[in-house]
């Protein structure tokens, strides 16, 4: 595992002479992760599908390919990028409320692993068009368990408010209907409770649900083959040196100690923030240091559309001055230089005192930042650098 890393696995020697902004993705860390949770699901029959709508860096995805992971997939363009690299088919699932026809046909096209459903109108035009191109498509009906998972109401995905999945008051029905459609083979019920959740007693409470829904069916003579839990484990943004790799025992003790699982059946994970947030930084490069009678500001030449998640969610990042040999330390609002008053990544952030030019890594932003990144205000997006190729 590695821990207890400081900010010297940046060479900066090489990371002075790249054009900023950037995404600096530490590739050992990525590699140190993924051997973590393959050491925890060992002996047992799960499944973790990576959440590709965290990163979807063609360089990611393909490293996160060849560790022998599956995928979640949320759209078509997913399952092309999912495909292209090196994803076996079999190992996809495909997610979201809003699932177009192409993306439908695309996706039983390529013979992915299960569709996860969330409502009978979907489910019935699934099987239309299954049944148009000749073909079985095999189903997950995604199940709104009403569990708050304490986490932003943005990113909270499991509770009555939600547009997410089917209500447990519907459940049985779609059941029935989704065994009685000619084209469809149910495979299996998906759970996702919502993002960045950091106590385990929400994934406890998951357990019983499922463990009940299991229970019901089973006594009216219907099994599932698969148990898809979701994911939705959250990071340190506050402590990413400290804690690179999420406790991932502590994540999966939960459901091999509370899931009645049983030994014929697969129980899948979608992970995605917890296997890729802790080894991408945002760079950016100071530009000026502006002060007012109350502030003192430092901006950067990177903008709320190279990281989103401040602006959107109010999301907390650690913010480190790479270059500064200054042993006094500063309070500054650390901003950038769109033309929104939003575009803010931190506020009263102590940082060594700060000159222009100095370089600025934003933590903890491999998941749902270049991802979510954008061309506002015409700005370029943001290029990507990997450790193991500078």
């Amino acid at each position: 595992m590695v821990n207890n890393r400081t900010d010297h696995h940046f060479p900066m020697g090489s990371l002075q002479q790249v054009s900023t902004p950037f995404y600096y993705y530490d590739m050992d860390i990525l590699h140190a992760t993924l051997d973590a949770i393959k050491r925890q699901i060992e002996g047992y029959p799960f499944k973790v599908h990576y959440a590709v709508k965290a990163n979807g860096n063609p360089r990611i995805i393909n490293e996160i390919a060849q560790s022998g992971l599956g995928a979640d997939l949320v759209s078509g363009g997913e399952i092309q990028a999912a495909v292209k690299a090196g994803f076996e088919p079999q190992e996809l699932t495909y997610s979201g409320v809003g699932k177009t026809d192409w993306e439908i046909r695309l996706g039983l096209d390529k013979n992915i692993g299960c569709f996860n459903v969330e409502s009978i109108p979907e489910l019935e035009v699934i099987n239309a068009l299954a049944s148009e191109m000749d073909t079985t498509a095999r189903v997950a009906l995604r199940v709104n368990p009403d569990i708050d998972a304490h986490t932003h109401k943005y990113i909270t995905t499991g509770t009555a408010e939600n547009k997410f999945g089917i209500t447990l008051e519907e459940l049985e029905n779609t059941v029935k209907q989704a065994i009685e459609l000619p084209n469809i083979e149910l495979r299996g019920l998906h759970f996702h409770i919502g993002s960045q959740i950091t106590s385990m007693q929400p994934y406890v409470m998951l357990c019983e649900t499922v463990n009940k829904l299991q229970d019901q069916f089973e006594q009216q003579g219907i099994h599932f083959p698969i148990l898809n839990m979701g994911g939705g484990l959250g990071i340190d943004y506050s402590h990413p040196d400290e804690c690179l790799i999420p406790d991932f025992k502590q994540y999966f003790d939960v459901f091999k100690r509370h899931l009645n699982f049983k030994q014929d059946q697969q129980v899948h994970f979608e992970l995605g923030r917890s296997i890729v947030g802790q080894c991408g930084s945002l760079i950016s490069r100071t530009i000026y240091i502006k002060e007012n009678r109350n502030k003192k500001f430092v901006i950067l030449d990177a903008g709320m559309n190279d990281l989103i998640r401040p602006a959107l969610y109010q999301a907390h990042h650690a913010i480190q001055n790479l270059t500064s040999r200054d042993t006094q330390s500063e309070a500054y609002d650390i901003v950038g230089p769109v033309c929104e008053s939003s575009d803010v990544f931190a506020r009263d952030c102590q940082l060594p005192v700060t000159h222009r030019g100095d370089l600025i890594a934003i933590r903890s932003a491999g998941a749902y930042g270049e991802s979510m990144s954008s061309t506002y205000n015409m700005r370029s997006l943001p290029n990507s650098i990997f450790s193991d190729k500078i």
